[in-house]
């Protein structure tokens, strides 16, 4: 009886010790084996930029105009700015954070087709991380606009998706004209267009087309600062052969010189 009885009492304490163990380790197994929520690891820290002997990385690579290229170092050079040239083989050759030692990386005007499809897709991932996580600015003139956007044709995509078309005298039959842009707080400016893009749909307008779609954007995609142009304001003198302009060709040069100096310090430009 005594032994029995001692079985009797026993057994209730037995199941409760039982039961609190594996309470223990139900809400142990809720979090991390020490009993704490799973707290998940930090962001990997970026690798240093490699400094650039010279602030700006012009692409002179196929696809590009050479002759807009010339163009856009006669502005530099005005400026006094100091530049670097890549060709495509040494582009696709740059690492993301070597691009991330410059300041700012112009893409000229061209094909954009042909520039996509002579960079391989991780340069065209290591321009964007470049520009949104490292802080380069990008200046994109009429293909190099093309090209920053969304593109099937390998484009940068420094735009969340957005992608650009023709300007809307493109489907008319017209490739090259003097077109006439609206700023919000000087008078109009008559400048060179070639099979350029309207800029619909992403930043802040600085400028319009005669239909009131964007001319020139600008805004900041990630931690660098972004201007799209779809007109040509560096075109020189003898790009504008027999055709009749109403803004001397000094006056679009120098918006091309403050277009590339807010470009180059991330200010933004006066806008509508």
């Amino acid at each position: 009886m005594h032994s029995c009885f001692i079985q009797l009492i026993s057994a209730p304490r037995l199941l409760l010790v039982i039961a609190s163990l594996l309470a223990s380790m139900t809400f142990t197994e809720c979090g991390s084996r020490s009993g704490q929520a799973d707290v998940p690891p930090p962001p990997a820290e970026l690798p240093p930029a490699i400094p650039a002997a010279e602030p700006v990385l012009l692409y002179n690579g196929l696809g590009t105009s050479s002759s807009d290229v010339s163009a856009v170092e006669a502005i530099l050079a005005n400026l006094g700015v100091g530049y670097t040239t890549a060709d495509s083989v040494q582009l696709n050759a740059m690492s993301e954070p070597l691009l991330g030692g410059y300041k700012l990386l112009i893409i000229p005007g061209g094909n954009s087709i042909t520039i996509g499809q002579n960079l391989t897709a991780a340069t065209a991932a290591a321009i964007r991380g470049a520009v949104q996580d490292y802080g380069v600015h990008y200046l994109g003139i009429c293909a190099g606009a093309f090209f920053g956007g969304y593109s099937v044709y390998n484009g940068v995509n420094l735009t969340a998706g957005v992608s650009f078309d023709f300007y809307a005298d493109e489907f008319k039959g017209i490739h090259l004209e003097p077109v006439e842009i609206s700023l919000p707080n000087n008078a109009p400016l008559d400048v060179y267009w070639q099979d350029g893009p309207q800029l619909s749909g992403w930043g802040a307008v600085v400028a319009r087309f005669p239909d009131g779609t964007p001319a020139i954007v600008e805004g900041q995609s990630g931690k660098g600062f972004v201007i799209f142009t779809g007109v040509h304001l560096e075109a020189p003198e003898n790009w504008r052969g027999s055709m009749s302009f109403t803004t001397p060709v000094a006056v679009d040069l120098a918006y091309a010189e403050t277009v590339i100096k807010a470009v180059l310090n991330g200010t933004p430009l006066p806008h509508f």
